[in-house]
């Protein structure tokens, strides 16, 4: 019985010391002490906040050129919210910008589709359609096209919806068709996405 006991004592003294290791590696500096949790917005003000990781294994390489392809969706259930997409948006934008890659090494073209077309529309437009008084989306866009981002609607959607070049803020162009953009766009080597 005492064998067992001084055994016993013994094993809970080996775990005790093993256990104190990291507590002591931390504490004498060894122990990589984690990134920053700050989160930021360096190209679109505001919007899609990243947090940088300049640790992380895979980062894109500043010295390349992207081209990406972006349909921007929504499900239209939250009219009086900010589309999820565009903040998404925002993000790769940003993360773009965290990652030191020059603004004109990035070219994002953007499809508002489907429901997401709404966020191109005037106020007038987005009451008529929602009900809502304001547009929420306008400031996000004005915000993406402030950082260079090319925002595009379908002009086929448009005039399905009997609605003037008029109804779309100015911060987003008319394309012909929501169908040809990604054809053309993919030819001339961008990278599709969806959000």
């Amino acid at each position: 019985m005492r064998n067992a006991r001084s055994g016993f004592a013994a094993w809970v003294a080996v775990w005790v010391l093993v256990l104190a290791l990291p507590c002591q590696a931390a504490r004498a500096g060894e122990v990589k002490k984690p990134a920053s949790l700050a989160w930021v917005t360096p190209a679109v003000a505001g919007y899609g906040k990243v947090h940088p990781r300049p640790d992380a294994a895979v980062q894109p390489d500043p010295a390349a050129d992207y081209r990406i392809f972006v349909r921007v969706t929504d499900d239209g259930k939250h009219p009086r919210e900010r589309m999820h997409a565009l903040d998404r948006l925002a993000r790769l934008v940003n993360v773009m910008a965290v990652a030191k890659v020059p603004p004109s090494h990035v070219h994002i073209v953007a499809l508002l589709d489907g429901e997401a077309s709404l966020a191109s529309a005037t106020d007038e437009v987005y009451r008529r359609y929602t009900k809502v008084a304001k547009n929420p989306n306008q400031a996000i866009v004005h915000a993406l096209h402030q950082a260079g981002v090319q925002l595009l609607v379908c002009g086929q959607a448009l005039a399905m919806e009997n609605l003037p070049d008029s109804a779309v803020v100015p911060d987003v162009t008319v394309s012909l068709s929501a169908l040809t953009d990604v054809v053309v766009y993919g030819q001339k080597g961008y990278i599709y996405m969806e959000l």
